[in-house]
């Protein structure tokens, strides 16, 4: 077994060392991947003109997402730094009595916060991070902390309850009628709640946390938060000397008090309206819930605008990368050439094309992966593949809902090397993909391989059944 440990550890941080190297700072790679299909979409026929106004047009077009990614660490940050999160994020961290089983604690926390809610599983697990890098006597390696702290987004979140491509699928209501007409309504119980697709996630958990345990680095190889330009000061308590009037508005609590009643009525209207679970699922409410727990934990509103304050520096990655991200998903599918086809739509047909039921699973879940890459967005991306894919599981006589199924855990894996979903929690924590990109890498290498063999193996089990409209 220490075979096996010693030749994980040294694939790690091969990868690494070649990353912190070779690999640039993820703007440099958005700017790549803009570079990448505007020239191939070029090459497919689609005007050069055409290309670039699909960039500018699609420039803002994740403005809403940005805005809620920048909300979502913001509100995070607040909440970590409030004094009663504060304790209990000190009493889960310590928990550990060594690095690398520290690095498993991450890891298990990022894992299964991933099933309820993707966008908590990011701040949280950077959040922990940062309260065990301050245990010294630890000596664990940040870069691996902070790698197991992303794997729930490439392994799990979209097998579980926040898993968008799911949840459009199992509302009328949000599926556009063109999507609705092929695929009917596909509940939770014929996609996540499926016994196959529960089996898978347990499988990946486990394989996920023993290779975050297996890869973390030993002696001489760790490099802890010391090791890097990281700065992480406790949030000071300042006295204020209420010389104005209104200086006393800004040190009562009587405010906050107000604004989180409030809060609490819309919420109450908000979860009893509908499924609690859907509710919470939509990122826009998850804020809000965050930003109310804030201002009430924070107490007085002086006390919540310096944690605000303290914030803000992680945001910057998210603000200046998100529109590229944006541009890059309009001209994959937005550039048309002479036959009014998308970039997108060869590499659909193309996948497509290729499969039988035998291959099905394999071919759409090395597909899905590959346009994850470029468009990392489950919900928006699944709107651009589902006709090809459901159209295909159609003609193939294969299992709808595990055609979701294949979708979900194939699409997670590029965000093991995608700085885009990384971008908050390399914010929160303060550092760069190239950091941890080694770690991430041997994840995806194992999970690739494991991943797909499941989606097939497991899709034989399943029958095909007509929609339900």
């Amino acid at each position: 077994m220490s075979d096996s440990q010693n030749i994980l550890q040294k694939f790690a941080i091969k990868v690494s060392d070649w990353s912190e190297k070779w690999f640039p700072d993820s703007y440099i790679f958005a700017l790549l991947g803009v570079v990448i299909v505007a020239i191939a979409s070029i090459a497919i026929g689609a005007p050069a003109k055409q290309v670039a106004l699909s960039f500018g047009d699609g420039f803002w077009s994740l403005i809403p997402f940005t805005m809620q990614m920048c909300m979502l660490i913001v509100v995070g940050y607040v909440v970590s730094v409030s004094k009663p999160v504060g304790f209990l994020i000190q009493k889960l961290a310590h928990i550990p009595h060594s690095g690398r089983s520290a690095i498993v604690l991450v890891a298990t926390v990022s894992l299964t916060v991933s099933l309820i809610n993707w966008a908590m599983s990011t701040v949280l697990t950077a959040l922990l991070v940062i309260a065990l890098s301050k245990r010294k006597e630890l000596n664990m390696d940040y870069r691996a902390a902070a790698a197991a702290a992303i794997i729930g987004m490439g392994a799990t979140w979209a097998l579980g309850i926040s898993s968008s491509a799911a949840q459009l699928q199992a509302n009328k209501a949000s599926l556009p009628d063109s999507l609705y007409q092929l695929t009917g309504v596909i509940p939770f119980t014929e996609t996540i709640f499926l016994p196959q697709s529960m089996l898978m996630t347990g499988i990946l958990i486990v394989l996920s946390i023993a290779i975050a345990f297996w890869s973390a680095p030993k002696g001489n190889d760790i490099k802890t938060i010391d090791d890097f330009d990281v700065k992480l000061d406790e949030e000071k308590t300042e006295v204020s000397t209420q010389k104005r009037p209104g200086d006393w508005l800004e040190n009562s609590p009587i405010l906050s008090i107000l604004i989180v009643i409030l809060g609490l009525i819309w919420m109450f209207n908000e979860f009893t309206k509908s499924n609690p679970i859907m509710a919470i699922s939509g990122l826009n409410t998850y804020n809000f819930i965050f930003l109310m727990l804030g201002i009430a934990l924070h107490g007085t509103p002086r006390n919540f605008l310096n944690a605000v304050s303290k914030a803000i520096p992680a945001i910057s990655g998210v603000l200046i990368q998100f529109p590229l991200y944006g541009s890059i998903a309009f001209i994959m599918t937005h550039a048309m050439n002479s036959q009014d086809l998308s970039l997108s739509h060869y590499i659909a047909e193309f996948f497509v094309s290729i499969s039988s039921k035998e291959t099905f699973a394999v071919v759409m879940g090395i597909y899905s992966a590959i346009l994850g890459f470029f468009i990392p967005s489950g919900g928006g991306k699944w709107i651009i593949e589902a006709p090809y894919v459901i159209q295909a599981a159609h003609d193939l006589k294969y299992h709808l809902g595990w055609s979701v199924q294949i979708y979900n855990a194939a699409e997670a894996l590029p965000n093991l090397i995608n700085p885009f979903f990384m971008l908050p929690m390399l914010g929160i924590l303060k550092l760069k993909a190239k950091d941890v990109i080694g770690f991430t890498v041997t994840q995806l290498i194992f999970h690739f391989p494991v991943v797909l063999f499941l989606l097939w193996i497991l899709g034989r089990t399943l029958s095909y059944v007509p929609p339900t409209f």
